[in-house]
């Protein structure tokens, strides 16, 4: 499958439907948001579709906007199977993003009922859990469900960031979502990190 890495069109049922053809019947696609902040959890979400099921518009989150985001995200969570797993930012700062990021996807995939017989998974990473699977590079621009979980990890995650602006409104999370601006850089340094900092990231460590 790798001949099709460079496609710029919308994402595909190819991934899906050959792991149908194998006799796999819960496909789950797997990605995660929020490996680059220095604030905030990792979120990764796991969808499984019906083949019945198809959503028109859906992409890699990154390449959507809010609205689109939110629109999809809807009508992911009424058409499909979605959970979502979350890793706070003092777990990742004890066991680093990488291996957060893992810990988010095992929780999502764990929390899906009926569980899935095949993973698809966004990016080079494997997970430590008894089902066959198979890691996709731009799986969120590729497979039709790991674009449909790139959309339910992002949008479940600038929920978390904007609901954790309330609490601490110094520093912007509702506009930049723990990425490191240059808002938020100024604002750790003028007022230092909070609980929901990530520690050990060089953008906090060094202010």
């Amino acid at each position: 499958m790798g001949r099709i890495t460079g496609q710029k069109h919308l994402p595909t049922w190819l991934f899906e439907e050959k792991a149908r053809s194998l006799g796999y019947s819960n496909v789950a696609g797997i990605d995660e948001a929020g490996r680059g902040p220095l604030a905030g959890p990792v979120v990764a979400a796991a969808v499984i579709f019906s083949s019945s099921n198809p959503i028109v518009g859906l992409n890699d989150s990154k390449l959507l906007t809010e609205q689109a985001r939110q629109k999809l995200f809807d009508q992911i969570n009424l058409s499909a199977l979605v959970a979502v797993g979350i890793v706070s930012p003092q777990i990742i700062d004890q066991i680093n993003i990488l291996q957060a990021t893992r810990q988010a996807m095992a929780q999502a995939v764990k929390k899906l009922e009926p569980p899935p017989d095949y993973l698809l998974i966004d990016g080079p990473i494997s997970l430590d859990l008894d089902v066959p699977q198979q890691s996709i590079v731009k799986g969120d621009q590729l497979s039709v469900s790991v674009a449909a979980a790139s959309i339910i990890a992002k949008v479940s995650r600038d929920l978390i960031m904007t609901d954790l602006h309330k609490q601490y409104p110094h520093y912007g999370f509702d506009r930049h979502k723990g990425y490191p601006t240059k808002e938020h850089i100024r604002a750790i340094m003028t007022y230092g990190p909070c609980p929901e900092h990530r520690r050990s990231f060089r953008g906090v460590k060094l202010s």
